[in-house]
């Protein structure tokens, strides 16, 4: 959990034993709305990542984000988890103007889910379930760099064995790096229905993607 005051950084927490978000998340909101109250600020908007995610995890963000819009009568704003993961990225590394980013977000065997964003984090393909062979992204590795990283991409780095591939370690979808992503929806008044917004549950994309054998 992060907030911020003009794009900037002003209180963060995280927590990374596991799935625990029903028990840590609403000491979190504690803390964090202590940390504005401390420094006289009031909340104008509440992010919240959209997934795609766990059901139970994404469930829980997102009621409570919606309780806090609620409770300060103040507009949602919701961002593509894989985008926030692919901003982890940009924050580390110098990545090349023409380079694709793709994160990924581990499911059963060896199956993905991903997406394709540009250096400027610009979703280029949207998302899609991939399971991973050794042919997989060929054709985006043809023609430019490629950069895997996220909890799914462990598991793939002995199959994607093309020269255009760049696996990252420790690429995670940390609240912190949310910030810039809001800022800019906040400014340009992109925010979500409060009332009607569902995050993108991977058990209901699995339900509707044509199952593959290996």
């Amino acid at each position: 959990m992060a907030a911020s005051c003009d794009g900037e950084n002003v209180f963060e927490i995280s927590n990374d034993e596991g799935l625990n978000h029903a028990t840590m998340l609403s000491p979190f909101v504690g803390k964090a709305l202590d940390k504005l109250n401390e420094l006289n600020l009031t909340p104008n908007a509440i992010s919240v990542s959209g997934g795609p995610g766990s059901y139970t995890g994404l469930r829980i963000g997102v009621s409570t984000a919606k309780g806090l819009c609620y409770g300060f009568d103040i507009p949602l704003i919701a961002i593509d988890t894989l985008q926030i993961i692919c901003a982890d990225a940009v924050s580390k590394l110098t990545i090349e103007k023409n380079a694709l980013l793709c994160p990924m977000i581990d499911a059963r065997r060896m199956e993905v889910y991903t997406a394709f964003y540009n250096a400027d984090l610009e979703n280029v393909k949207p998302v899609w379930a991939e399971i991973v062979t050794e042919n997989s992204f060929s054709d985006a590795l043809e023609k430019q760099i490629v950069y895997f990283f996220g909890n799914g991409s462990d598991k793939c780095r002995k199959v994607i064995t093309h020269p255009n591939a760049r696996f990252i370690s420790d690429i995670e979808p940390l609240a912190s790096n949310m910030i810039n992503l809001a800022d800019q929806k906040f400014k340009a008044g992109k925010f979500a229905d409060t009332a009607y917004f569902e995050p993108f549950y991977l058990k209901e994309f699995q339900a509707t993607t044509p199952k593959k054998r290996l």
